[in-house]
């Protein structure tokens, strides 16, 4: 399946250059009926090991193959942090795509609770606080693999300070299936 899957987001990306046609969607899904599932997904892209474009869902709300396909047309080109993939980059460019788990609350009393709830390596993490939110993908502990550093920078990338858990936020947390080139 993730062959499948990984080769679902390369067309995708690749249609958008004209090096493919679009993807057959009837046909994929009347051959793999898994596809019509609803999923959550994220499609990341990396050159030389380097992040290059992630997009995803985090709650499920459309089947997996549209998922896979709108993803990875965002991760190619609507991730704000980089410019368009170029024709040249899209030949250097490694594919991982991530099945998310439903996200699930969880209940903690105070930041050492938090710390002996949290499966560093196995958990991907949505905090929210304030109206504002981020996730990082448990690909993430394998960068940031310190609890507190994971945390501070997740606490950033939702735009609050780094020091946000004092203020205990709500946090969800769910599990990937990821396959990569």
């Amino acid at each position: 399946m993730g062959e499948l899957l990984i080769e679902i987001a390369r067309k995708a990306i690749a249609s958008e250059f004209g090096i493919v046609n679009e993807i057959e969607v009837e046909e994929l899904e009347k051959k793999y009926p898994e596809l019509k599932k609803e999923q959550a997904t994220f499609v990341t892209l990396t050159i030389d090991g380097q992040l290059r474009g992630c997009i995803g869902s985090i709650i499920p709300h459309r089947p997996l193959l549209n998922d896979i396909v709108s993803n990875a047309k965002s991760a190619a080109f609507g991730d704000p942090r980089f410019s368009p993939l170029t024709p040249e980059e899209f030949k250097k460019v490694k594919i991982e795509v991530s099945l998310l788990s439903v996200p699930e609350f969880l209940e903690y009393s105070d930041i050492e609770d938090l710390k002996s709830k949290i499966r560093q390596g196995v958990d991907g993490v949505i905090l929210q606080c304030n109206g504002r939110q981020a996730t990082f993908l448990p690909q993430v502990w394998e960068q940031l693999n310190d609890f507190y550093q994971f945390f501070a920078h997740l606490c950033l990338k939702a735009g609050l300070q780094q020091n946000c858990l004092e203020c205990h936020p709500q946090i969800f947390v769910y599990q990937v299936e990821k396959f990569c080139e």
